[in-house]
């Protein structure tokens, strides 16, 4: 059920609509029939606030169906024979915010409460005063209201859906895409890489075998050959990293951090908040951004020591990772593709990075991700 739509503006569209379905309802209610009362006054007040109530009918839909509809009993109560027009306009809001039952509930109370109206207005004959309240409210005009609300909010539904489809469709063919360039990676560099590495690995072997001294040029290839197999493992396992694969996530880090203290990097984990209400790309997008970020530290930093701090809030996530590394604000480096693929998760989901050099020495990473945008 939808709850109306309290972002929304109030724009010039829907003061005009107000304003001309109040000035109707005045236009009726001075040329046409009234009881002797002397509440001429508060019958006109109810008109014009029922109209200009509509302004605010997509902003707070069951409030205003409420209003009109006391507005509309009210003025049959104190003599306006006048037809509940602004009542209409507001049960073809409700609907069309998924607010049926209230309406209905509503539309049924109004129905019962016209004929009260018309005989405490003066009318001493019932039936006249039924008539009265079908004059001022037909069910065939609720109906009809009612119908469009719902026929609208269905077709709304159906576009939401189909704009679902067309971004699943562009996920799987990416995911596609990145299947493709992994196998393309693989058969084409893999086997290349490996062979390099192998022939260094045996010269090197039998240099020291022979007790040669070894060429520092021999150990310069045999070093880039296991730094560049471990890239490419590391960059075909992000291209397959897909809905085959087991998802990676909040429970995940630990294993991270435990990992980056066996390579010599003193690392410390706070996790507080309720992580069972965190969104699976969230949970995803938090594990990538501090795989990335210790990798980043154990390799380039220079640091003995990081520390990774997520905190679950309510409405969103905050991820912080800081290393006491020698980067400062003069040397900063260049932004990887790492950084960039960190920044470009985070904004899919609509948050905010911030990853720069501190003051005092050393690297930060900050990351705030909405929680219900990801749901």
């Amino acid at each position: 059920m939808s709850a109306g739509e309290p972002g929304v503006r109030v724009g010039a569209g829907d003061w005009g609509i107000a304003v001309g379905v109040a000035a109707a309802l005045l236009v009726t209610g001075l040329s046409g029939q009234r009881s002797a009362t002397n509440l001429e006054v508060l019958g006109y007040a109810l008109l014009t606030v029922g109209g200009l109530a509509l302004a605010v009918r997509r902003r707070a839909p069951v409030a205003v169906l409420g209003v009109t509809g006391l507005c509309a009993v009210g003025h049959q109560a104190v003599g306006f024979d006048v037809p509940a027009v602004a009542y209409l306009f507001a049960v073809y809001a409700a609907v069309r915010a998924g607010h049926r039952t209230v309406t209905v509930a509503t539309s049924v109370a109004v129905l019962a409460l016209l004929p009260l109206a018309a005989l405490v207005s003066g009318l001493h004959d019932t039936g006249e005063a039924f008539a009265r309240a079908r004059g001022a409210l037909e069910i065939a005009w609720l109906i009809a209201a009612g119908a469009a609300g719902e026929a609208l909010r269905q077709a709304e539904r159906r576009a939401d859906e189909a704009e679902r489809t067309r971004e699943e469709t562009a996920r799987r063919r990416a995911d596609e895409e990145r299947l493709h360039i992994a196998r393309e990676l693989h058969d084409a560099l893999t086997h290349q890489i490996s062979v390099i590495k192998v022939q260094a690995e045996v010269a090197v072997h039998v240099a020291r075998k022979r007790g040669e001294q070894v060429p520092e040029t021999l150990l310069a290839i045999q070093e880039a050959g296991r730094e560049a197999s471990r890239e490419l493992r590391a960059t075909l396992q992000a291209l397959r990293d897909d809905d085959t694969a087991p998802p990676r996530g909040l429970d995940d880090v630990p294993e991270l951090v435990k990992r980056a203290r066996d390579l010599g990097l003193e690392t410390t984990l706070t996790m507080e908040g309720q992580r069972h209400d965190v969104p699976a790309a969230v949970g995803r997008t938090v594990y990538r951004i501090v795989q990335e970020s210790l990798t980043n530290i154990t390799r380039h930093a220079d640091a003995a020591t990081a520390t990774v701090r997520i905190h679950c809030r309510p409405d969103a996530l905050a991820l912080r990772i800081d290393d006491d590394g020698r980067t400062t604000p003069a040397g900063a480096p260049d932004p990887g593709v790492g950084l960039l693929g960190m920044r470009e998760r985070v904004t899919a989901l609509g948050g905010r990075l911030r990853a720069e050099p501190r003051g005092g020495g050393g690297f930060t990473v900050q990351a705030e991700l909405p929680l219900e945008r990801a749901s």
